[in-house]
Formats: structure tokens, C-alpha cells, sequence
């Protein structure tokens, strides 16, 4: 009996499941809040099922059917009536076919919904320069990229153009024009649509992910000429981010990128989902935004390692750390102690910040607690405030 994608997508959906994998001699497999479990009463797949899956999700894109064969890789968009639009990747494994299929919600979520801290709006409503959306893939960047592109289709009356391979969530025009170029079926490659996208008149630029010097250099020279401009990197957090962007050019360029970056960036946004203690994922979510202080230290190398102590001091910024995050997370159980502790950059110091956040809370709620506890407590942020962030994308 052949294989019904429609069938498989729909019971992936029901099921609550984010994703689903398709390998041969496998059953298919889904993921449920972060973990891997088979479809009950499946089959084992065949070579010609995963054929037949490629003629499906490539039916209005030959070339890149063409594009398969020739290079193993599909990276493409697929959607069915009453069931849901997914992100498909194609790829290649012990000479055969293997998907994954990525559910991307119609509805597009908002801040509020996603529980985003203050930051990411902040950064949202900035008018030129560039923002990084930042994480390991499946961190939920799209997710969060989706809502402030649609926070700007609200709240603007501006020209919005999108550069996507493939595209993911759609955005219908609000008060914004929203143009949206998936790679490989309204522009040949990010290089050919970042050289024209200048000429189509945008305010706001979403590229999606920075891949290489080009992609970083058309950026950057966007954000300079007055626009807005939005993108990813597989990077874990902001420091990271800008040694990873800088790193994109040859070493003679890199002091004259330092230098254009520090006036250019605007802020990084760094995700980690982490499984919540009840069921779904809660993200993570460190937030950098770009002052005059972490600007000089952009621009001096030996300054650079400061970053993480800037943004755990800027609060008054709307900046937190991943650790303040992860503490809140788990003093506001959202989190397990032993989850949070694994996901922190350095678990002694995590350890620490907990038991000092944990102390001067109780302290706090008697209303006996030293000032300097208090005011520590503060600046990690409000721990009353839930997170929430479930996402599948």
C-alpha cells in the first residue's frame, strides 16, 4: 500500500507533534515535546515510498527535484488543505532517501502569546540596522523571527521583503506590504536576490540565516543605508554571534567589519528550548541589545570578552542573560532544577546565581531581606513573570 503523507502529517498534528521523520526500513517517527516516538501500526518504509514522497513535496518545484538528484539536499516548503504548511528537508543517507518534515503554525504568535521578555519587542519596534535571531536549529528562531516581522506588519505602514529558503510562515499584508522570495523559485540564490532586493524599495529586509561573507556583507551594508534588517545564525548566544559574524570576512577586513557592526547591530536574540515540567517546550532567552558599552567592546577585540558581564548588568536595557533566564525559569517552575542546570553555560556558577536568587526571594516575601539582596534579586528580573514559550518551529 503506498504511503499517505496527508494521513501521516495529519496524525503528526493530532498528536501534538512538531516534526516527522521518514526513513527507510524505519517506521515513521514523530516528535512530541522534544522526544522521539514511533506512529503506532505503521509499516516499515520503502525505497519507493520515499521516491514517491519526493515527486509529492517537489510536484511545484522540479528544479528542485532536479536540484535532489543532482546534489542528495531538498530544502522546501509543502502545504495541505485543512492540515497545515511544513518544512520539508530531503536528504540522502546510506544511498537512500530520508525527511524531515518541520509543522509551521498558520496563525503567527505574538510577543505575548510566546512570552518574549521586553527586549525582543524593543528590539522589534528599532527602524534601521541589523537583528540577530540566534540558536541551535529547533531553538524556535523562526518562531520568534515570525513574530516580530508580524509586530512590524501591525504596527508600521512599510515595505517588508523576505528572502527564504524555503519559506516557512506565511505573512499576509496588514498594514505593511509584505513580499516574501522563496530561494530556488522566485530568485535563483540568496546572492542573486540580495543583489536586487535593494532595488525593490523596502524598508525592512528578512534574510533567512546568514550563511557567508556575502550574505553577512549585504547585511550589514543594508542596515548602514537606513534599513531594517533581520536574519538568524546557528550560533548560542550573542558573544558567540559576533565572533562567529566577524569571523565571515578574511582577517584583513575584520577591524573594518568590528567597526561597522558596533554602529550597525542592534541587538541579538539567543534561544534554548527546554522541556517544561508539565508537558511542551519553554525557551530560554538571552537578549543583547546593542549599547554604547558593548558598541566600544564590539569595536576593541580585547574588549570583546565583556560582553556576557554587560548584558547580566543591563537590565535598565531590557538585556538579560541566559543564566538570569534559567534561574527565573526554574524559580517560577516552569523548569527542573536539574534541566536548567544542564542547559547553563557553567553549572557552578548557575548553582550559585539559583541559591542567591532563591535566598533573596524568601527573603523578599518575609520582608526582612537585606537591601543588596533585594536589589540583586531586581536586577535578574521579575521572577513573577512566567515565561510560557511553547513552539514547534
Amino acid at each position: 500500500m503506498a504511503i499517505d503523507v496527508t494521513d501521516l502529517l495529519a496524525r503528526t498534528i493530532a498528536r501534538g507533534g512538531s516534526d516527522l521523520h521518514l526513513k527507510v526500513e524505519s517506521p515513521p517517527v514523530i516528535r512530541v515535546d522534544g522526544e522521539l516516538e514511533q506512529l503506532d501500526a505503521q509499516p516499515h518504509l520503502g525505497d519507493d515510498d520515499l521516491e514517491a514522497v519526493l515527486d509529492i513535496v517537489t510536484e511545484r518545484t522540479p528544479r528542485k527535484r532536479e536540484h535532489f538528484h543532482a546534489s542528495g539536499d531538498l530544502d522546501t516548503a509543502y502545504a495541505i488543505r485543512d492540515v497545515g504548511r511544513f518544512r520539508v528537508n530531503g536528504f540522502r543517507q546510506r544511498g537512500s532517501i530520508s525527511f524531515a518534515f518541520r509543522y509551521v503554525p498558520d496563525d503567527v504568535p505574538t510577543f505575548e502569546l510566546l512570552g518574549l521578555p521586553a527586549g525582543v519587542r524593543r528590539l522589534a519596534s528599532e527602524q534601521r540596522g541589523l537583528i540577530l535571531v540566534t540558536g541551535a536549529t529547533g531553538a524556535g528562531k523562526t518562531t520568534t523571527l515570525a513574530a516580530m516581522v508580524d509586530h512590524i506588519n501591525s504596527t508600521r505602514r512599510q515595505h517588508i521583503v523576505t528572502l527564504e529558503d524555503p519559506i516557512e510562515i506565511v505573512h499576509r499584508d496588514r498594514l505593511c506590504i509584505v513580499n516574501q522570495r522563496e530561494i530556488g523559485l522566485d530568485t535563483e540564490t540568496y546572492g542573486e536576490g540580495l543583489r536586487r532586493v535593494l532595488r525593490q524599495d523596502p524598508d525592512v529586509i528578512l534574510i533567512g540565516e546568514l550563511r557567508d561573507e556575502d550574505s553577512a556583507r549585504a547585511a550589514l551594508q543594508a542596515g548602514e543605508s537606513g534599513h531594517l534588517v533581520l536574519s538568524t545564525m546557528h550560533t548560542v548566544d550573542a558573544a558567540e554571534t559576533i565572533g562567529r559574524l566577524i569571523e565571515l570576512f578574511p582577517p584583513t577586513k575584520q577591524m573594518l567589519v568590528r567597526q561597522i557592526m558596533s554602529g550597525v547591530l542592534r541587538g541579538v536574540v539567543s534561544q534554548r528550548l527546554l522541556p517544561q515540567v508539565e508537558s511542551g517546550r519553554v525557551a530560554a532567552v538571552e537578549v543583547m541589545v546593542n549599547t554604547a558599552r558593548i558598541a566600544e567592546m564590539i569595536r576593541e577585540p580585547a574588549k570583546t570578552d565583556g560582553i556576557p558581564k554587560a548584558i547580566e548588568e543591563g537590565a535598565v536595557h531590557s538585556m538579560q542573560s541566559f543564566m538570569q533566564h534559567l534561574v527565573r525559569l526554574v524559580l517560577d517552575g516552569d523548569v527542573e532544577h536539574e534541566v536548567a542546570a544542564n542547559a547553563a553555560s557553567n553549572r557552578h556558577d548557575f548553582d550559585l546565581a539559583f541559591q542567591h536568587a532563591q535566598r533573596a526571594r524568601e527573603a523578599a516575601e518575609r520582608g526582612d531581606g537585606p537591601a543588596v539582596e533585594f536589589e540583586a534579586l531586581h536586577r535578574q528580573g521579575p521572577w513573577a513573570q512566567r515565561a510560557g514559550l511553547r513552539v514547534t518551529s
